[in-house]
């Protein structure tokens, strides 16, 4: 389950008002939110790398690289790339924009590269994939294809490939939207429908995030709220508190 936009919301606002530190409007919410759902999300790469150098533990729910490959397959998805031969000089696939499910999402970072659903396609640095067709050995084939991947675009090599190439990649994390209607006396009504900008224009978006960060998504967004209010104890309170679970994670 997602974490939900509007207890967040109300999370903030109840501890910025607790002592009358302020206020934050929905606009200044759904910047903030979304800016900090994208360092915890892009965050989970790095951590990822360094958990993968320790011994993880056997026991169930306990081993970390488990535990953030989990957070990271909320973001996890396929699609087929497109093939461009505008220059047939120069033919080249672009990444998908809508993926296997049907959603429109911005892409992240590539993953496995496939053709026909079948073969994995090896991935080439350009000096490699530049040179690979001079020798008959390494020559790629229908059955050893390889690509180049540059500028957000696949090379695809043997070139008589034209079609079927699927990829699977992570996707950006949707904007955050705490979206609302307007009462009688000017109030801000949550509107907890599901944002669309045909038929629910003031509706919401979900933080998408594994719920276990919601406590960190409050905190790290109190931090910038006590800079949007110019309250530096809450900057400082909260972030200790960042910290302290930074360090309750990795040790």
């Amino acid at each position: 389950m997602a974490i939900n936009v509007n207890t967040v919301y109300q999370t903030v606002l109840l501890i910025l008002n607790k002592e009358q530190r302020g206020y934050m409007t929905p606009a200044e919410f759904n910047k903030i939110g979304t800016q900090v759902q994208l360092e915890i999300f892009e965050k989970y790469f790095e951590d990822l790398n360094q958990q993968l150098r320790v011994q993880q533990t056997d026991t169930d729910y306990a081993d970390r690289v488990a535990n953030l490959d989990e957070k990271i397959s909320i973001f996890k998805t396929f699609g087929d790339a497109v093939y461009n031969n505008t220059t047939p000089t120069n033919t080249y696939f672009t990444l998908p924009t809508t993926d296997g499910y049907g959603a429109t999402v911005s892409f992240y970072r590539l993953g496995t590269v496939t053709y026909d659903n079948e073969v994995e396609l090896q991935r080439l640095q350009r000096g490699e994939f530049t040179y690979i067709d001079k020798s008959p050995i390494t020559k790629p084939s229908i059955d050893w294809p390889v690509y180049l991947y540059e500028n957000q675009k696949l090379f695809v090599k043997p070139t008589t490939i034209i079609s079927n190439i699927q990829v699977d990649y992570v996707r950006k994390p949707n904007n955050v939207v705490w979206g609302f209607t307007t009462g009688n006396l000017g109030q801000y009504i949550y509107n907890k429908n599901t944002y669309d900008a045909t038929t629910q224009p003031n509706g919401s978006v979900q933080f998408e995030l594994h719920e276990s960060e919601q406590t960190e998504v409050i905190l790290k967004i109190l931090i910038y709220a006590g800079i949007v209010i110019r309250d530096p104890q809450i900057v400082q309170i909260a972030a200790q508190q960042v910290q302290a679970e930074e360090i309750n994670k990795k040790s």
